[in-house]
């Protein structure tokens, strides 16, 4: 299968997958549902796969049987519903996703090489990115799941699937159909413009990506912490007065 899979992509122009396939892995929903708080969890890495499947993915074929997997997912997250549909903050699911993004960022200190000068530049691109896309994939699901708690004072499983539906784009543009949220429409359009102008500077080859960051770097950089600062600012102003973000923060 793995080399079937490779073997199409390549067919289709599209790169290579990364570090030879190895993140070419497989799970079973038993093993992403039974994982949920496990020891273990992230060692198996079943809490990534779990999260970006829940976060960031869509199905290239076997639609029914993805469907039935996030709705198995968001079962195991949700199974205290039942007794609190009235006002079910998705408190589970939330921690998840900050242990998430806790766990890029750790990693990326944890593996990233500093010597020689190319390997140190490689991975401040790395983290550029990280500051980003990861952070991108995962706030916005938070903001997602914030705004849904303010207008209903309860989040459902039905939308928490909506929100797997969207990308992560277009969980911010689903802020800005909402007047409620018309506090937060400058710093999500900010946000999204952010995050165009990172597409570009970034969607170019990696000899190219790197003479670019090499260049620009401080000015880069200081970029990526302009957008974190626009993530919290629109985290905590949807936030405001709003039990859950208390319990997102603490």
């Amino acid at each position: 299968m793995k080399a079937d899979l490779i073997s199409a992509i390549r067919k289709l122009g599209i790169p290579d997958f990364d570090a030879d396939g190895k993140y070419l892995d497989h799970y079973s929903v038993k093993e992403f549902t039974g994982s949920l708080g496990a020891p273990d969890d992230d060692a198996n890495n079943t809490l990534t796969g779990r999260l970006l499947l829940f976060l960031e993915s869509q199905p290239l074929l076997g639609e029914g049987a993805y469907s039935d997997i996030i709705d198995d997912v968001i079962a195991s997250y949700w199974r205290d519903y039942g007794d609190h549909a009235e006002r079910f903050m998705p408190a589970f699911l939330a921690n998840d996703i900050l242990r998430l993004w806790r766990t890029f960022c750790v990693n990326y200190e944890a593996k990233t090489e500093r010597d020689p000068h190319e390997k140190k530049i490689e991975g401040k691109i790395k983290n550029y990115k990280l500051k980003h896309s990861r952070m991108l994939t995962c706030y916005s699901a938070l903001l997602y799941l914030l705004g849904v708690f303010q207008l209903d004072k309860t989040v459902s499983p039905d939308q928490a699937k909506r929100m797997t539906q969207l990308t992560p784009t277009a969980r911010l543009s689903w802020l800005l159909e909402h007047p409620e949220f018309k506090d937060i429409h400058d710093v999500t359009n900010q946000l999204l413009q952010k995050y165009a102008e990172f597409l570009e500077k970034t969607d170019r080859p990696k000899d190219e990506l790197i003479a670019a960051f090499t260049e620009n770097s401080s000015e880069w950089m200081e970029g990526s912490y302009a957008f974190g600062d626009l993530m919290f600012e629109a985290l905590s102003r949807l936030g405001e007065q709003n039990r859950f973000y208390r319990l997102i923060v603490v």
